[in-house]
């Protein structure tokens, strides 16, 4: 059974219910099925980032709650954390100057210790990781 990963953009379109997205992770098993703890970092940094900067009742009730129903979300996947051979490889990539940010990177890093298929609509920065399998859920 392959593992596969869904980045940021991807876990953002399956909560939109996105038809093509939600078809295709249906055809998996939910244990197929992972994000990284990178994109956690990501999703709640922005949410919180907002609950801090909210001027408004209105503001800060919707920023908190936009963060409940991201961090309800993530029961539905296994979260793969950013670990030592993953920083590693992380560290290697970098050097290698591809052009990619770190935080893309991070999550290249995890996938590809995890042997796991990238699930993305990012191929153009993606696709400059060296042996990073991909997939587009969302076509």
């Amino acid at each position: 059974m392959s593992m596969y990963v869904l980045d940021t953009d991807m876990l953002t379109l399956w909560r939109k219910m996105h038809p093509t997205v939600l078809h295709h992770l249906a055809q998996h098993s939910p244990a197929a099925a992972n994000v990284t703890v990178i994109t956690v970092d990501e999703e709640v940094s922005g949410w919180y980032s907002l609950v801090r900067r909210a001027k408004t009742r209105q503001q800060l009730s919707r920023a908190y709650l936009n963060l409940t129903e991201t961090a309800g979300s993530y029961g539905r996947f296994q979260i793969l954390s950013f670990t030592e051979p993953a920083i590693l490889r992380f560290e290697g990539l970098k050097r290698q100057k591809l052009g990619v940010g770190s935080m893309d990177l991070r999550i290249a890093a995890i996938v590809l210790e995890n042997s796991a298929i990238l699930v993305t609509r990012n191929r153009r920065d993606f696709g400059r990781v060296p042996g990073l399998v991909l997939e587009d859920w969302s076509i």
